[in-house]
């Protein structure tokens, strides 16, 4: 199995590529040529992925900008891994990232800092196999192929449930694909399962495909997972307004879901090219939290008491290093680090 570690290596060795392909956003860079005298970059550089969330609402909306009061520019991404590519050649200013990569990403020390969950990781993501395979549980992957991204959080998943029923990591091929990789290979029959989130979940289900277990379940077992919102943080202590006018956003966005499920469906759905009804079932199967919530024990708490998921990061550490997919992992107190509520706190007070 390849490991996780030396894929974050190789893949910062292409940072440079990387960065030329998605611009420098970062705001001590020349793109965002803001000054600390205006506290306003020329342009902020958000990193996304195609997560019917929070983020992908607001976007589907054209809210950013007007928002914001600058130049938004949106670059795409596949998977996490290559998220922290991009932050370790500062090309990102805010982006989106699974729990899994960004606890990788603290422990590799990365230039950034968690500020928002947009989502707690439910039914959206989960083990799919095909019906032909004759795999009806974990154990049943002994001996097959199962494609996954990894340094994700469907990569931990899949170890962590693996571990869970006793199968050996050894004992089945796991394959290091993105998501459009995932759905050729299942097309050409070329792998047997994979976890994997939406829309490529779906995909996957409509062409032969079964579910096995999901995250939600998981979730529900102590292996908790998320998508998340990381800010550079260079960029944070120098423009402090604009990352407290995102997280103001995502408040406005979790609100318009809330009262407006049908609306909310339909304009995630067009910007996902998916129908109302698929958009809408991938949006309810996310857990959506409110900004309250996010302060809260459970989570992110305060800035004076910092909450659980900094432990759900070290832990997710702690079990990739006994994996043996990163070398070490920091301390707690590092993690608790990582995390900066502050942003939420001065969104609310506002």
């Amino acid at each position: 199995m390849k490991k996780i570690g030396k894929s974050i290596i190789t893949t910062i060795l292409v940072s440079i590529l990387v960065g030329s392909l998605v611009g420098c956003g970062n705001g001590t860079d020349k793109t965002s040529s803001g000054t600390k005298d205006d506290k306003k970059p020329s342009v902020v550089t958000i990193g996304y992925q195609q997560i019917p969330n929070d983020e992908i609402l607001a976007k589907s909306k054209n809210w950013y900008e007007k928002e914001l009061g600058v130049k938004v520019k949106f670059v795409q991404f596949d998977s996490g891994k290559d998220v922290n590519t991009a932050m370790t050649s500062k090309s990102l200013d805010i982006a989106l990232l699974g729990s899994t990569p960004a606890s990788i990403g603290i422990s590799q020390n990365l230039p950034y800092e968690v500020f928002w969950i947009h989502d707690v990781i439910g039914k959206n993501e989960a083990l799919v196999v095909k019906n032909k395979a004759n795999i009806n549980s974990i154990k049943d992957l002994k001996g097959k192929k199962v494609a996954v991204p990894f340094g994700s959080t469907t990569h931990y998943s899949l170890l962590s449930e693996l571990k869970a029923e006793k199968v050996s990591a050894n004992d089945v091929t796991v394959l290091d694909m993105q998501p459009q990789d995932i759905y050729a290979a299942w097309q050409r029959g070329e792998i047997d399962a994979a976890y994997v989130w939406e829309p490529t979940l779906a995909k996957l289900i409509a062409l032969d495909g079964k579910e096995i277990i999901n995250s939600g379940t998981l979730a529900e077992k102590g292996i908790v997972t998320g998508d998340i919102g990381i800010v550079n943080k260079d960029f944070a202590k120098k423009y402090p307004n604009i990352v407290t006018k995102y997280v103001k956003l995502q408040i406005k966005a979790y609100d318009y879901f809330k009262s407006n499920v049908d609306d909310a469906a339909q304009s995630v759905a067009k910007e996902l090219n998916i129908s109302k009804e698929d958009s809408k079932n991938q949006m309810n199967e996310l857990i959506w939290l409110s900004a309250k919530e996010e302060i809260s024990d459970k989570y992110l708490g305060t800035s004076s008491k910092k909450g659980e998921f900094a432990k759900t990061l070290k832990d997710t550490a702690d079990f990739l290093v006994q994996q043996k997919q990163i070398q070490s992992a920091p301390e707690l107190s590092e993690f608790e680090k990582a995390i900066d509520p502050e942003f939420i706190e001065s969104a609310l007070k506002k």
